[in-house]
């Protein structure tokens, strides 16, 4: 657990410490109300409205149902906070005006947002992939790091959950998520032993029943396996985990996948059309069972994490160091 632990507006209603992560054409209003209301932080990002008078609506919906809903767990918007999103002033005032408890950043430095959100009183938590970023982070005067190590879903990390853990609490003791193939409720735990307040969930609600995903999407993903997952640059020019099938219908060819893509974020709904029938996934794909309610996924999260909770810490045999 972090030295000062998770600050009070993030606990409340917490069934299992992890939140469901954003993912671009996947999370919206249903599954973060779903989210919330089965115990754990949801959350979308903002450039899955369409437009920003959408985003308005979305989080018209999503404060409606959960603000007067007493066991309904925390709430995020993600903020692409790239230099080539042009939106990100519209998103940024629509969550200003709504003031949304906790603002996730990606791509990009958090520097733009975070005065804004504290004005209200609001976290801003920053998705980094890499040490050197969460430094920069840190320095900007976020509230919490999301490390997105290797084997997450998406824009992924290069650098392993237990290594990027321990580096970052070197120098970071605030409030730490962990994401990367964490799938199950003994991940879940295991990230809080490496160091880590919460768990991101992606690949493990991408099939669930209230997300946005295509129909195919989540047969394949229940369908997938570890090997099924190809990293490249091709699609959106940074770094991400792609579900092999999906990359050889689009006529892609997984062994030679061009990586001289450049980002631009400035439209992201052009760029949906490049993920419309490439889809991702991260490297704990395989223990996604089926399609199913999050609440479900959720409930079976939680009776995983009480189980590796109470295994019994190891123990050499009599006699053994003798």
């Amino acid at each position: 657990m972090s030295k000062y632990g998770l600050p009070p507006a993030l606990t409340r209603n917490l069934r299992l410490p992890a939140i469901a992560a954003p993912m671009f054409l996947v999370s919206g209003p249903e599954m973060v109300i779903a989210a919330s209301r089965a115990g754990v932080i949801g959350s979308f990002p903002a450039p899955n409205a369409r437009t920003s008078a959408d985003l308005e609506d979305w989080v018209r919906r999503i404060d409606a149902a959960l603000s007067n809903d007493p066991d309904a767990a925390p709430w995020a918007v993600n903020l692409v906070v790239h230099p080539s999103n042009s939106r990100l002033p519209e998103d940024l005032a629509c969550v200003v005006r709504h003031k949304v408890p906790l603002v996730i950043t990606a791509l990009g430095s958090p520097t733009r947002v975070v005065e804004e959100i504290h004005s209200y009183g609001g976290l801003v938590f920053a998705d980094v992939n890499s040490v050197g970023f969460a430094r920069k982070a840190a320095a900007a005067g976020v509230d919490g790091l999301v490390l997105v190590a290797a084997g997450a879903g998406g824009h992924t990390g290069a650098t392993a959950g237990f290594a990027f853990v321990e580096e970052v609490r070197q120098f970071w003791d605030g409030p730490l998520v962990l994401g990367g193939a964490i799938s199950t409720g003994h991940a879940v735990r295991a990230a809080e032993i490496l160091g880590a307040d919460l768990a991101y969930l992606g690949t493990s609600l991408i099939a669930c029943t209230e997300s946005m995903a295509a129909p195919d999407y989540k047969d394949m993903v229940v369908a997938a396996g570890a090997e099924d997952i190809v990293p490249s640059k091709g699609i959106t020019g940074v770094t991400a985990n792609w579900l092999k099938s999906s990359l050889i219908a689009a006529g892609y060819d997984p062994a030679n996948m061009p990586e001289d893509k450049r980002p631009n974020f400035s439209d992201a709904q052009d760029d949906a059309k490049a993920w419309k029938n490439v889809w991702s996934a991260g490297q704990g794909v395989g223990a996604v069972r089926g399609v199913e309610p999050v609440a479900a996924i959720v409930d079976r999260l939680l009776s995983e994490y009480d189980a590796a909770a109470a295994r019994p810490r190891f123990a050499p045999a009599e006699g053994a160091l003798a």
